[in-house]
């Protein structure tokens, strides 16, 4: 009979499906801890080595005054020192908490006024511009206005923050949303996913790559505006930060210190990227099928 379906082919028709169903599955896998370190830890440190040997014999070489370059060692005294003196966690933990309670407002901010813009066409036309032209503004900028007008106090702190992280936070998520299919707009519409149901369901989700880059962003703005401002306005009602740790040592001619204030500021930017920013990056890369090794 014609019809008559033989064991053998049911059999082949079940591998073309398995190996479909295969084809379709994202093969996660746990990669193993040494492979882990060799790929993830061993090249930053490797980095971080060299940028050393290489410090030092700038040193030994003596191409300049050693009150001008000091070397590790010097340096790692200046470290040593504030830790004895039980200062060293109370700077870090000064500038990353305005740092992070600043961000987290423009992150406030920054994120209705970027949709505000990106989908009301007479907002974006009003103060789209103006927002491009704020990022691209040096925070630096902010810092006396922002004294005349606050005092000297976290207030005036958080101020420049915001003026500096807010427009790259609306900026990207402006990015993103242009970025989103017209198609999942009208699907979106179609399903009644309108107003705030359509901008939390529809775009949000599909604008999270360019928001988090703005995210990004904004971190990078707030910090640095964070550190401009800690430089310029100075002030023991403050609190020592990295910042007033950096005016320290230069006002003191401390180079060991001013190299260390630099490495502190440069070790927070680093680590804030690396257990939040590179999380979130590869769990919506995962989620959307981009990154599928663990």
């Amino acid at each position: 009979m014609a019809s008559t379906e033989t064991k053998a082919d049911r059999s082949d028709l079940a591998g073309l499906e398995a190996g479909l169903d295969a084809l379709d599955a994202v093969q996660v896998h746990r990669t193993p801890v040494r492979q882990v370190l060799l790929q993830k830890a061993l090249p930053p440190l490797t980095a971080i080595a060299l940028v050393i040997v290489v410090w030092q014999g700038l040193v030994w070489a003596k191409v300049t005054d050693e009150s001008k370059l000091p070397g590790p060692g010097l340096v790692w005294d200046s470290v040593s020192e504030l830790w004895l003196q039980g200062t060293l966690l109370e700077v870090v933990w000064t500038s990353v908490s305005r740092g992070l309670l600043g961000f987290l407002l423009a992150l406030a901010i920054g994120t209705p006024l970027g949709l505000l813009v990106a989908r009301v066409k007479f907002v974006r036309a009003a103060i789209g511009p103006l927002l491009s032209g704020l990022q691209s503004l040096p925070s630096v900028a902010w810092v006396p206005p922002a004294v005349i007008w606050l005092g000297l106090n976290n207030s005036m702190m958080y101020a420049v923050i915001l003026l500096g992280a807010v427009p790259s936070i609306a900026n990207g998520l402006v990015a993103g949303v242009d970025q989103i299919s017209p198609l999942y707009l009208r699907a979106g519409r179609t399903l009644g996913a309108t107003g705030l149901r359509g901008a939390w369901h529809i775009v949000m989700p599909a604008a999270l790559p360019g928001y988090l880059a703005g995210l990004k962003q904004g971190w990078a703005f707030s910090w640095r505006s964070l550190m401009a401002a800690e430089i310029i306005a100075s002030s023991p009602e403050l609190g020592l930060g990295l910042g007033q740790l950096l005016e320290n040592g230069r006002s003191n001619f401390d180079m060991p210190g001013v190299f260390l204030a630099i490495l502190l500021i440069l070790f927070v930017g680093i680590a804030i990227d690396l257990l939040i920013f590179s999380p979130l990056e590869r769990r919506v890369l995962r989620g959307r099928g981009l990154l599928v090794k663990s």
